[in-house]
């Protein structure tokens, strides 16, 4: 979905999106009641963590002092493909309720997106309708607008 500001090079090698650390836990990709099918068909080994607010998420397999997604191959990447949460496809952008609206946001410790001018970022939301379908979705799956935290610049409100 990121294709034109993301390689898929550069992706594969960090993986940074797909390990988390105590503090940033809470961006665990919430799953689609379709994808949580699919998921628990092909790979039953995999457990998730029911939200409060509705949806669920993968439950992180603890690493010492990281957690990693259940289907992160360490060699070749993410088990789903093309199949990936929406949260996933859209990383390091993110949906956030600020305010009382839906925002975009952008996770600034994404390597190749933090050497990009916030003005490419906002330009690529707005030029490919990226935006509209990030909002539409969390229309239809308003469990994936996490609260908004500190520290992650606002591109976009809606």
């Amino acid at each position: 979905m990121l294709k034109n500001i993301l390689s898929g090079e550069s992706c594969a090698k960090c993986r940074l999106c797909c390990i988390f650390d105590k503090y940033d836990i809470w961006e665990t990709p919430t799953v689609s009641d379709e994808l949580f099918e699919k998921i628990k068909s092909k790979y039953p080994e995999v457990e998730f963590i029911e939200k409060n607010e509705g949806g669920r998420i993968l439950k992180c397999i603890p690493d010492g002092e990281l957690f990693n997604c259940p289907l992160l191959d360490k060699k070749s990447g993410c088990k789903l493909g093309d199949d990936k949460p929406f949260d996933c496809k859209i990383w390091p952008y993110r949906i956030m309720e600020f305010g009382g609206k839906r925002v975009i946001t952008i996770a600034s410790i994404c390597p190749e997106m933090y050497k990009k001018p916030l003005s490419a970022l906002v330009a690529e939301l707005e030029e490919n309708d990226l935006a509209k379908k990030i909002f539409h979705e969390a229309d239809i799956h308003p469990e994936i607008v996490k609260p908004y935290q500190k520290g992650y610049p606002i591109l976009l409100a809606e």
